[in-house]
């Protein structure tokens, strides 16, 4: 039998994803990267690639229990799981998978909006609980339309969500580490002046130590009680608790969150609000999608393997 080249970290790939890893090289598989120590050391020796699909940390302790790995092929856009600095210093490539799933995730982060927006889940279960036939219509609800939009963070997901939401007529309003070349949106240097201009505010940051708390308490505050916030990022980018205090006191009006600080164990402060939507991580959760994001993984190591130019380095 030959010695296992690939290891697959991850217990939540399809089988079909699966079977075309485990076709591509000699591998053996471990749940989650806290499961690597307890491999033989033959078989960590034998390891040059690792395909990723995880959530436990996977930093330079665990990388050197690998001495012999030279790529981790991470499945999905965000990497803040991997010490990507730290691997590169061992001599280890990092790979992710944009670009293919920036159409799904701009779509939820309009349609949490709108839901917010339209009252869209409690307009459902006025029509299912009979309550349109006892009370009669629903209070009215909020224009979406026509407003301003501010974007936290203009990279390919920011600027495809962007463009989604000018169609709805709106005033797109963005802050990002440096200015862009946008159709007329408005640049904000300063994050609380962004919220504080603009009545809705998508977050849209990258993971990662440099961004956690980036959407604070006072950015939360200069939103201001007409003021709805969207993420489709990560759960660390805003100050989790002082949105839900936020949330509770009406200093805004209301959430969709497809991210949160511990999921999945969620606070339960958010269950008992009203004022969000919520959604289950789920931005590039469709099959189309997840299909293209395993392909494009997939490929990353069969070059590796091959000796080839990677498709997607980040570092």
């Amino acid at each position: 039998m030959a010695t296992p080249q690939l290891l697959i970290v991850s217990s939540s790939y399809s089988d079909t994803d699966r079977a075309r890893l485990e076709a591509a090289a000699p591998s053996l598989s471990v749940g989650e990267t806290t499961e690597i120590a307890a491999l033989s050391e033959a078989q960590r020796a034998g390891i040059t690639v690792a395909a990723f699909k995880g959530h436990k940390p996977f930093g330079t302790d665990v990388m050197a229990l690998l001495p012999n790995l030279k790529l981790i092929a991470n499945f999905g856009v965000g990497y803040d799981s991997i010490d990507a600095a730290g691997a590169a210093k061992l001599g280890i490539k990092v790979t992710n998978t944009p670009d293919v799933l920036n159409d799904d995730v701009a779509d939820l982060a309009v349609a949490m909006l709108l839901a917010c927006c339209r009252e869209v889940v409690k307009a459902d279960a006025w029509v299912r609980s009979g309550d349109w036939g006892r009370k009669g219509d629903m209070p009215l609800n909020r224009k979406m339309s026509g407003g301003k939009l501010g974007i936290v963070g203009l990279g390919r997901i920011g600027r495809d969500i962007a463009e989604r939401f000018a169609a709805f007529k709106m005033d797109i309003h963005y802050h990002s580490r440096s200015e862009k070349q946008t159709p007329g949106w408005t640049y904000h240097a300063d994050v609380v002046d962004l919220a504080r201009e603009v009545d809705f505010l998508v977050v849209a940051l990258v993971g990662g130590a440099a961004t956690k708390g980036y959407v604070s308490r006072e950015v939360i505050q200069a939103l201001g009680p007409r003021g709805i916030i969207i993420n489709i990022s990560r759960g660390t980018t805003i100050d989790e608790a002082a949105m839900l205090d936020a949330l509770e006191s009406g200093a805004i009006a209301g959430a969709g969150l497809d991210v949160f600080l511990n999921e999945p164990r969620v606070d339960p402060r958010f269950f008992a609000l009203p004022n969000v939507v919520l959604q289950p991580h789920q931005g590039s959760a469709t099959v189309e999608t997840r299909r293209d994001m395993a392909l494009l993984q997939l490929e990353n190591i069969k070059m590796q393997l091959a000796g080839k130019p990677l498709v997607t380095p980040v570092n």
